[in-house]
This record gives C-alpha cells, structure tokens and sequence, in this order.
C-alpha cells in the first residue's frame, strides 16, 4: 500500500522520444525563420551587420541572413522626406493644420546684424542618403554606434542624429541673420538665406558625413517682436506698400498713355506725308502744264490767249446757276433765253 502511494502520477498523454524530437525540430525551424529572413520595405534600405562589422546594404523586397543573432539588419528610411520646425509646433497636419499655442523663444528670437532684433519661424526638410553613414557615423544615442546604433523607438527628439541636424541649422540661420540688417531680413533678403542655409548646412552635414542633405530650407514668418517695435514695422510696411502701388499705377498710366499718344502722332506723320505727296503731285502736274501751254503760246499767242481766258472765265463762273455772259454793248443778250427757261422747267 505505501508502494503505490509513493508512485509518481501518470501523465494524460504518453511522452514518446519521437515526439519530443518533434517539437524541437519545430522550435528550431521556426526560430531559424525568424531569425534569418527579413523584409524591407520600397522606402527603405537595410543594413546588414555580421558579428557586429558592417556586411552590406541592401534594397527593398525580401533577404536572408545568418540565424541566431549572426547576422543582423537595421531598415532605414532612406525614401522619406522628414520635416523639422522651429520656433513653432505642428499638433495636425491637414486640410486643417493646427499649429501649438506654445512659444519657443531659444529658437525663434534672433539678433540682426544692426543690433535689432526678430522672431522667425522656419522648417526645413532632409532626408537620409546614406543609411551605413547614418547608422554608425554620428550617435543616435550616448555610444550608440555600432550594435548599439538602433535610434529610440517613437522619440526621434531624443535621437542625437536629428539634435544634431537641429543644432547645425539652428546655427547657420543665426549666423546667417546676424549678417544681415533688420530691413533686409524682413525684406528681399528671405530668398537669399534659404538658398544659402542649404548649401552651408549640406557642406557641414558632408564634413561630418552624417548621411543625410537638406532639400529645403523655408522661413515661415519673419517679423519684429510684438509690441511699438512691430507697429513701428508695419507702418513702415504699409508705407512701403503704398509707393509700390503708386508706382505701379502710374506705371499703368504710362503704359496706358504712351502707345496712344504714339499711335496719334504716327497718324499725324501719316497725314502730314500724304499731303505732302499731294502737293508735290499737284505742284509738278501745274508745273507741266504751265510748260505745255507755253510751249503753245510760242507758237500762237493769240489763240492760246484766248482759250486760256475762256478756260478761266468758265472756271470762275462754274459754281454759278442761272448766269449769262454779255458784252458791254449787249449787242449778244437775248431777253426771252430766261423766260424760255422758266417755261421749259414749268
């Protein structure tokens, strides 16, 4: 009785050797298929490292690698273009952004080159170029290189690689500013600093080889601090905007005026040149004819001074209704022509 009693138990399913070996062969596969396949995906590249030394880089789709800890990948976004912004906080970006209420005065408050100063509001946008030298060139974390090169997980602020990229381009666009005076900051100067921000910030990031480049450097809003300074500023804004529309207006003016005054003097030239050929044409027909009738008049004087005067005298009276010509003596007038004519029209 006390043999039984100190029996062990029996179990509800018999523990065979195959079995067992079974299941280990499962295990096995199943962490050797984790642990050797991995995916990365259109917008990334991956890194392989093999005992920890850098292996190769490879693109999207699927890969295999060494089991058990071997090998390992690292994916980096190297497709994605990634947005900083200072002095300002986006909540949600949108159809309708919303933009935080919180002020960030150590980034946005600059001083200008004439000792005034400026709040300006900028983003830039970079994106990772290099996923080997953005891994294992600058720290993500406080020695993280290496295997330890993994940036936190969902705190890309407390990424070194991005403070980095913050401190480089917070101390460009200062420098920048402080070379410039206020009106040229506030003014036609913007253009000019992001074009330049970006290649000085690009050379900097290949001096440190830090894997990524800006593509663009944009100053959101750049005006004076608030209170009599920026009143003082939009007035001067204000009036600056007034010359241009004067200017502008009379350059409508101008525009407006001139081609009509051209086009009524060129109409004049026009008239002008056209009665000039007239009179020169009437002139040489008068002067020809003058020639011919003298020519005439040579050869019969009194013939061609009579039919000269009867052309004159027929020219005078042409415009004339109802005129008879008599002589001195009318010895030529016919009193009954007119009464004749008054019966003729009735």
């Amino acid at each position: 009785m006390s043999d039984r009693e100190g029996s062990p138990a029996k179990l509800p399913f018999n523990l065979r050797p195959r079995l067992i070996v079974t299941v280990l062969v499962v295990v096995v596969v199943l962490i050797l298929a984790s642990t050797s396949i991995f995916v990365v995906d259109q917008t990334e590249q991956g890194v392989v490292l093999r005992l920890g030394r850098y292996l190769k880089t490879v693109d999207q789709g699927l890969h295999f690698k060494l089991p058990f800890g071997i090998d390992q990948n690292y994916n980096v976004p190297v497709q994605i273009v990634q947005r900083e912004e200072f002095g300002f906080r986006t909540i949600a970006a949108g159809e309708q952004t919303m933009i935080s209420s919180a002020e960030f005065p150590r980034e946005s408050i600059m001083l200008t080159g004439d000792l005034n100063i400026v709040d300006i509001e900028w983003t830039i946008q970079y994106r990772i170029t290099d996923a080997r030298a953005w891994l294992f060139n600058v720290e993500s974390i406080p020695g993280g290189l290496g295997l330890r090169a993994m940036p936190p997980v969902n705190d890309p602020q407390s990424d070194r690689r991005v403070k980095t990229i913050r401190d480089v381009t917070q101390s460009i666009v200062n420098a920048l500013v402080g070379d410039r005076a206020i009106v040229d900051v506030l003014g036609r100067e913007g253009l000019a600093i992001e074009v330049q921000a970006r290649e000085e910030i690009n050379a900097i990031f290949n001096r440190y080889d830090l894997g990524a480049l800006i593509s663009e450097v944009q100053l959101r809003t750049v005006v004076p601090p608030a209170g009599r300074v920026q009143e003082a500023f939009d007035d001067v804004n204000r009036a600056v905007q007034d010359f241009n529309r004067l200017i502008n207006e009379g350059r409508e003016q101008f525009n407006a005026e001139i081609p009509r005054a051209t086009g009524q003097a060129q109409r004049q030239i026009e008239e002008a040149e056209g009665y000039r050929i007239q009179r020169v044409n009437t002139a040489t027909g008068d002067v020809a004819r003058f020639v011919n009738v003298l020519a005439r008049y040579r050869l019969d004087p009194r013939t061609t001074r009579t039919r000269l005067y009867f052309e004159m005298v027929e020219q005078v009276f042409r415009a004339e209704e109802g005129t008879e010509l008599i002589d001195r003596n009318l010895q030529n007038f016919l009193p009954l022509l007119n009464l004749g004519d008054r019966g003729g029209q009735q």
